[in-house]
């Protein structure tokens, strides 16, 4: 142990040194490292592939969940993606030095708060590989060291992907420590990258409720929390029915696995005996299961859909898998209500023509995204036009929802004078 908490620490001081260097180079070096990690990721598909074949034939093996499985999996198309975000945000503007505020004062003193990098941005994060990359992309473009933890699960992935990436970014003379993977593959090395408030800026943790409720209860570097997703959906009686159905669809069933699949539908009773059979036939088509109320129960059995009735732990799970919950609501209140009581604070969604309820909705409900007559799928840095993103945020500080460049930055603030001095 003793080994591995000077291993660990040695990283993050390197980080710690590469920073202090990020945070001079210009938009156009930092965008010619990016572009080099796209480039270096489509010209070694296979190998990633191949890295990667290993982690997903051992998470089969030890029985990992199925989604947990797909989140792991990396083929030829989804790095290719991952590569074309990274160009993405090459492209977009460079938020260092952009001016928050600027103003003179009466005795001439002239006062600019302006962006700059956080400094260390280390990230714990579970499976998923395409977050090694997007968050060495974007802690890069925002003049960020990347320190990376990812989960035992993908160590192979993860190591063969840094190793493309510092190689490509020393190619464009940037020291390799600035994308960092953290030695070792306990939870050991997790608590000593928490415990380096020295060296580390911030953590932000993005994964299940055990790894993040771990790191915001014990991190002593500051966290940017990310959340869970427990998203809901609520039908109004003044749908489209045709479109709710798509919507309805899309957010439970384009991928489960994901923080922004729809886990609750709540729909109006006036509409119930109308749209429910409509639902229900294209669930059914899609192998969807109902965790609802009895009173779903005869009309998901005359549809042949799967039902199970509802427990508490259905209100509150993120189920990652073609299972939903579901309720009949009486108005609109009743839905808010719901949702008050079990959302998590990722993302919300209605779908109503009339802009009284969706006015309603919006102003009622807290959440980091909300959706009128739209997927819950699109809450995603990529779809906002981050070009990628660290994860989504559920907390109330500076960062909130998606976290792309901006939210990987600070301020300070930059006074001039001609030779002012105080009284």
């Amino acid at each position: 142990m003793t080994d591995l908490r000077a291993e660990v620490l040695a990283a993050a001081a390197a980080a710690k040194a590469t920073a202090a260097d990020l945070r001079q180079r210009s938009r156009f070096e930092k965008d010619a490292a990016v572009l080099a990690i796209a480039d270096a990721l489509k010209a070694n598909v296979d190998v990633i592939v191949a890295a990667n074949a290993i982690d997903v034939e051992a998470a089969i093996a030890n029985g990992t969940d199925p989604a947990i499985v797909d989140r792991l999996t990396l083929n030829a198309e989804r790095i290719y993606a991952i590569a074309d975000a990274a160009a993405e945000v090459a492209a977009l503007p460079d938020p260092i030095g952009d001016l928050v505020r600027g103003y003179t004062l009466p005795n001439g003193l002239e006062i600019r708060q302006v962006r700059v990098p956080l400094g260390v941005v280390a990230m714990v994060y579970e499976a998923r590989p395409n977050v090694t990359v997007d968050a060495a992309v974007l802690s890069l473009k925002s003049g960020n060291a990347a320190l990376l933890r990812g989960s035992a699960s993908a160590l192979n992935t993860n190591v063969k992907l840094v190793e493309i990436m510092q190689n490509a970014i020393a190619s464009k003379n940037f020291p390799k420590a600035a994308i960092t993977l953290v030695p070792g593959d306990s939870h050991e090395s997790v608590n000593i990258v928490m415990s380096a408030r020295d060296l580390v800026d911030v953590i932000i943790p993005r994964g299940g409720a055990g790894l993040i409720a771990n790191v915001v209860n014990n991190s002593k570097v500051p966290v940017i929390e990310t959340g869970v997703g427990n998203c809901h959906l609520y039908v109004d009686a003044a749908a489209d029915m045709d479109m709710a159905v798509e919507i309805a669809v899309n957010s439970k069933t384009h991928r489960v696995s994901v923080c922004n699949a729809l886990e609750t539908l709540l729909v109006h009773a006036e509409i119930a005996d109308t749209f429910l059979p409509k639902l229900f036939e294209a669930y059914k088509a899609k192998g969807v299961t109902i965790h609802g109320n009895p009173e779903l129960k005869a009309t998901c059995e005359a549809a042949g859909i799967p039902f199970e009735v509802a427990t508490e732990k259905d209100w509150a799970d993120e189920y990652y898998s073609l299972d939903i919950a579901m309720a009949v609501v009486p108005d609109i209140d009743a839905a808010i209500a719901h949702i008050h009581k079990w959302s998590t604070g990722h993302t919300e969604a209605i779908v109503t023509d009339s802009v009284k309820m969706a006015d309603k909705f919006v102003s009622a409900i807290d959440s980091a995204a909300v959706m009128v007559n739209a997927s819950t799928r699109f809450t995603d840095g990529g779809e906002f036009g981050f070009g990628a993103e660290i994860g989504i945020s559920t907390q109330k500080l500076h960062a909130r929802g998606p976290m792309g460049l901006q939210e990987l930055t600070s301020t300070k603030y930059v006074v001039v004078g001609q030779g002012h001095t105080r009284n």
